[in-house]
């Protein structure tokens, strides 16, 4: 493709990629991200993506016209070593980049002081609201907020999630069980905006602490991992996921930080360095379940609002859940950060 298209390459949480207006995208849209990105090759040499699914990722936004939504959110998944453009998911890291940018493309009217945006998120059927810091209407990315896998400090984007239960998966619990038997293992199936199986990290051989790059080299991990998410997949009505991206699979142990739950997350095939948004809110509604896999780990706080660190390999992710009297978890937010990197056009 001669001509460039207009992009906008952006930090979003412990995440990274390109924000790009839904008109803006050619009709191959597929072929051109997968060009863009330099899929599929384990470098990535020829495009813009960083080797890794958390920076092999793309935003699609484009003004929404239900009632009381600002924009609409599309994510896809550009598989770094496979042809292959996903969209079976959310991402709540990329996420934290959608409101900053729709008030820098001009979608939404960027009002002084904080500018709170709704978005709906076109993979899953949910709305999250997020507040951005817009001093003048403009987007302020410079504050004191801080992540765990991000270094330094940027503005606080909050974000909340209403309704998120059962959002690819049809209930938040798809086998009606709290607990399950899978392929010889102890599971909990379970989607609170994301898709997850949540399993003891002892019953598949390990301790849980170890680093991402111990468990990336552990193929009978890996393939016993496999073996467990393949048969899952039909369960948890999502049908035959050999070649999709969820669900996740979260493998829980004791906290050693003083969270609630420590994590080690595949997506699907590596080990995530931290733990999606959405994966965390549905480990963290796992915690706050009777009976499910975490029960006599999870250390889970008194009170009907609860905030939640969930552990991962670089730190934690706080979520804060409240419940309802009779125990049911009504809403979940998260403290994200995001960044914009880079505005011009892209080439593939």
């Amino acid at each position: 493709m001669s001509d460039g298209v207009r992009c906008m390459w952006m930090r979003g949480g412990t995440s990274k990629g390109g924000y790009f207006l839904a008109d803006d995208l050619p009709a191959d849209r597929d072929a051109f991200l997968l060009r863009v990105m330099g899929s599929p090759d384990p470098r990535q040499i020829d495009g813009m993506g960083g080797a890794d699914p958390l920076t092999s990722k793309v935003a699609v936004v484009k003004p929404s016209e239900r009632p009381g939504v600002d924009v609409d959110y599309l994510f896809l998944q550009v598989a770094v070593d496979q042809p292959l453009v996903l969209d079976g998911q959310n991402c709540g890291n990329i996420l934290a980049g959608v409101a900053p940018f729709a008030i820098e493309r001009g979608l939404v009217a960027g009002q002084d002081g904080q500018t709170r945006v709704t978005i709906y998120m076109e993979n899953t059927g949910q709305t999250a609201i997020a507040t951005v810091q817009t001093p003048g209407g403009v987007p302020n990315y410079d504050g004191e907020a801080s992540i765990h896998g991000v270094p330094g400090r940027a503005a606080a984007i909050p974000l909340e999630f209403v309704e998120t239960a059962g959002s690819t998966c049809g209930a938040l619990l798809p086998s009606g069980n709290a607990r399950d038997t899978v392929a010889g293992v102890n599971v909990t199936m379970i989607d609170n905006g994301m898709p997850v199986v949540v399993l003891r990290a002892s019953d598949v051989g390990i301790a849980g602490t170890e680093s991402r790059e111990e468990l990336d080299t552990n193929d009978a991990l890996k393939a016993r991992l496999e073996e467990i998410r393949l048969a899952c997949g039909p369960l948890m009505n999502l049908g035959d996921v050999s070649k999709t991206s969820v669900p996740k699979m979260t493998m829980v142990s004791a906290p050693t930080q003083g969270g609630v739950i420590s994590t080690r997350t595949f997506i699907p095939h590596r080990c995530h360095a931290s733990i999606g948004v959405f994966g965390a809110v549905s480990v963290a509604t796992a915690c706050l379940l009777p009976g499910s896999v975490t029960e006599g780990l999870a250390q889970v706080p008194d009170g009907l609002e609860k905030q939640m660190p969930i552990e991962h390999p670089i730190g934690e992710t706080s979520i804060i859940a409240q419940m309802s009297e009779s125990g049911e978890v009504t809403s979940a937010a998260v403290l994200r950060t995001a960044r914009k990197l880079m505005d011009g056009v892209v080439f593939a």
